[in-house]
């Protein structure tokens, strides 16, 4: 599993990006995790699923409310990545109104939840090989702190624990 110190793994996620129009979206475009990571402090929550209901109803709702005081404690960008399409997490995004705040991250085929040792297999649920619920404080690239919750829990990868270790 991925531990403070080790650098962000070298793959590639998907993103849309929201432009003008009702919804229109562009994309998906690549984001190579190491490259944008690069000279950044990123806030990285991991979650099993879009539209599930503990990170609809609280985990990204934690991170738009933190985000203002993220940014003050040196934050440059938060992202959120889930074992989905691109398409899906475009529309949760709209959903979720994170645009310009969060963003939302695509690891359809589970590489970036295999490269870090977070897989989660909710095969017997239906929903396959997911990402474990998780946070990362990474700094240029390297994790500089690690939350992982024990199952069905939401108590250490919120916004609010996520902000007390950017004021570090």
């Amino acid at each position: 599993m991925i531990k403070v110190g080790d650098e962000l793994p070298d793959v590639t996620l998907q993103e849309y990006s929201e432009v003008e129009g009702n919804g229109c979206s562009i994309g998906p475009n690549p984001v190579k995790v190491r490259e944008a990571a690069k000279g950044k402090t990123i806030a990285l929550f991991a979650v099993p699923g879009a539209f599930t209901p503990t990170c609809s109803a609280k985990h990204v709702p934690s991170y738009l409310q933190n985000y203002d005081e993220l940014k003050k404690a040196g934050v440059d960008e938060v992202w959120c990545v889930s074992v989905n399409d691109a398409h899906v997490m475009g529309a949760w995004a709209r959903d979720q109104k994170s645009g310009g705040k969060v963003r939302m991250l695509a690891d359809g085929s589970a590489d970036f939840a295999k490269a870090t040792g977070l897989t989660l297999d909710l095969t017997g649920r239906g929903m396959g090989v997911r990402m474990q619920r998780s946070s990362m404080l990474v700094k240029d690239g390297k994790v500089a702190s690690v939350n992982v919750e024990a199952p069905g829990k939401f108590e250490v990868s919120d916004g609010a624990t996520m902000l007390a270790q950017a004021r570090g």
